[in-house]
């Protein structure tokens, strides 16, 4: 979602008639675009723009510096306080306003802040600047109403907010129109879409049949997802759709229902597995991503057990694995963080190493099949060109970067890492 805001807002600023530089220093305009989600992220930026100003801010030649992001709802004045050389704050509901805002701080050299509660979509979608010819991000939904325990995010983002069905199709025949082969439809919780606004008619699985109908978009992909909102529609929509790739991401986020309760995640294990029962029975090929927090407030090593029981036996393509960090505003700030750091990280890397297993184990299973892939990229150097297949695997193969933007067939051969290589056969 970062990354897509990032790109709304390059196209703004495009239009308005800048020229981007990948060199700080001869910067006109520096914006920090930031994610709250953990403490690291936030760390990180803070840093970097401390550094500025002790660097005198690139003051010289009178940069102007922006915060935009989830930190900008997060922290809101008390950014320009601790970072006095910040010109503007600018929240992820009002990324439309940059232009204004920029033009403000340069009328009245004064610190500008927009930071609204609620998304309001008004922004040029079609406008968007992008980097890759071969794939994109469409923005669906805005926020979540979920609020577990541990998240930022409603806090930052706010309340859900579906995009209308005719702006998402707009936008995703324009990208057909550019050539664009994949789309990965993004929200905090995409399966809400449509929700909020009954009289459309549209739920997520419908807005999925819609966008199947474009010509020229080979490959949908969709992310993120509640467990409580996937449907036995959604799921028949990934059997059925061919553009739709049978990788959904399910986060569990806990093996407990103890620590689950705490976290107000609003299922138990029990009603997670059946779900995956189902998914697995109707798309039998389904391959499944997670998030997975560990050293939540009161984990116990039972606890911890029961999350690495279900890692084994699920057994996840992919698993974004983190040790909890609490984040200021959230209900489970209140709680005393009692599991130790070294116990956390101990806990992580356990977790991790039963993942890698089990993926190793999977990519194993591959070698000597034959896969679709899409072609993304050429690596830096040498021959071989990157790809992916409907499942979220990486694939590398030698062939001619004329071949970017193409389905091609790969015969898998070997696999190193978390890549499979392989060679063309067709």
């Amino acid at each position: 979602m970062n990354e897509l805001d990032t790109e709304l807002m390059m196209g703004q600023l495009l239009k308005r008639g800048l020229t981007r530089t990948d060199d700080e220093t001869a910067a006109d305009l520096l914006i920090f675009n930031t994610c709250s989600i953990r403490d690291l992220a936030e760390r990180k930026v803070m840093g970097k723009l401390g550094q500025l100003g002790m660097l005198g801010r690139i003051k010289q030649r009178r940069a102007v510096i922006g915060v935009t992001g989830c930190m900008a709802n997060a922290k809101k004045e008390s950014l320009f306080r601790k970072l006095p050389h910040v010109d503007f704050v600018l929240g992820t509901n009002n990324i439309a306003d940059l232009v204004s805002v920029l033009d403000e701080v340069l009328e009245t050299n004064k610190p500008t802040i927009r930071t609204e509660d609620r998304f309001e979509d008004n922004l040029d979608y079609i406008a968007t600047h992008r980097e890759d010819k071969v794939k994109a991000f469409v923005s669906i939904i805005r926020g979540c109403d979920k609020f577990c325990t541990y998240c930022v995010v409603p806090y930052t983002r706010g309340a859900e907010v579906s995009r209308s069905p005719d702006s998402v199709l707009e936008e995703c025949r324009h990208l057909a129109s550019q050539g664009y082969k994949e789309i990965t439809l993004l929200g905090q919780n995409v399966n809400s879409y449509g929700n909020d606004q009954p009289e459309w008619g549209c739920k997520f699985h419908d807005l999925l049949y819609k966008i199947d109908q474009i010509e020229g978009i080979e490959r949908v992909r969709f992310m993120t997802s509640h467990p409580v909102d996937i449907t036995k529609q959604l799921m028949e929509a990934i059997r059925d759709l061919p553009s739709l790739c049978e990788f959904v991401h399910f986060p569990l986020q806990a093996g407990s229902n103890r620590i689950l309760r705490k976290m107000h995640r609003i299922y138990t294990v029990e009603q997670y597995l059946e779900k995956v029962q189902m998914l697995r029975e109707i798309v039998p090929n389904v391959a499944l991503g997670t998030d997975i927090i560990v050293g939540f407030p009161t984990e116990t090593e039972e606890d911890f057990e029961e999350t690495c029981r279900w890692m084994k036996e699920i057994r996840y393509a992919v698993s974004f694995i983190f040790a909890y960090s609490p984040r200021k505003g959230t209900p489970a700030m209140r709680w005393i963080d009692d599991i130790p750091e070294e116990v956390k990280q101990k806990r992580l890397q356990r977790l991790l190493a039963i993942h890698n297993t089990i993926a190793a184990e999977q990519l194993q299973d591959m070698l000597g099949q034959e896969v679709e892939v899409l072609v993304e990229s050429k690596q830096t150097e040498g021959i071989y060109l990157k790809s992916r297949t409907r499942l979220w695997q990486k694939v590398i193969f030698p062939g001619d970067e004329l071949l970017i933007g193409s389905l091609q067939r790969v015969k898998i051969h070997s696999c190193s890492s978390q890549t499979l290589v392989g060679t063309l056969t067709n």
